[in-house]
């Protein structure tokens, strides 16, 4: 089975990030939740950003993230929703022996952390398909650059515009959605 990390969206590390990842661990994973925020949570996007931009610094948030696995294996999968995808992609490129990588609503070029996708890196990203955070900032365009340079990459999208969408405690959640990307989350975690 797999050690997941974890790592939250712009919204803090909220109850449907903490569901989410009860469904993975009643799967079999071990899953790690750290908090990037120290316990703070947003009710709004803009919330958010404001705080992970402005008050906290997006370096910082990568710091954090590298100092939440200090003490793990190398072997883990990197696991990220929006904002926790920074630091899981940066881990998922540059922390030896990555075992994955789930990236869910976000995806930043490949040339931010290193000059290409590791070949032994196995990845997944998960988006609706008119999300504007996603497919608006371009997000969609990274996320298809590094399925293309990934030897075992696949990105699903599903109908609708949430960004939240697998996060059960937001107004955006979609539960057919969700059970569809927790099958397909499971099996990566299972095949890998």
């Amino acid at each position: 089975m797999a050690d997941v990390v974890l790592f939250h969206h712009v919204l803090g590390l909220t109850a449907g990030i903490e569901e989410f990842a009860e469904l993975l661990r009643a799967g079999g994973h071990t899953v790690h939740t750290p908090d990037l925020f120290g316990g703070r949570t947003f009710a709004t996007l803009e919330e958010g950003v404001h705080h992970a931009s402005a008050e906290i610094g997006f370096e910082e948030v990568l710091d954090r993230g590298a100092r939440a696995v200090e003490g793990l294996g190398n072997d883990l999968v990197y696991a990220g929703y929006s904002l926790g995808v920074l630091p899981a992609q940066k881990l998922a490129q540059t922390r030896p022996g990555a075992a994955g990588a789930l990236f869910i609503a976000s995806c930043v070029p490949v040339t931010e952390f290193s000059a290409s996708w590791p070949d032994s890196v196995p990845v997944q990203i998960h988006a609706t398909e008119s999300d504007p955070e996603f497919v608006g900032s371009g997000d969609i365009d990274a996320a298809r650059e590094l399925i293309g340079q990934a030897a075992d990459g696949e990105m699903f999208l599903y109908p609708g515009d949430a960004h939240f969408f697998a996060d059960s405690s937001t107004a955006q959640y979609d539960a057919g959605a969700t059970d569809t990307l927790l099958a397909r989350v499971l099996h990566f975690l299972g095949s890998h």
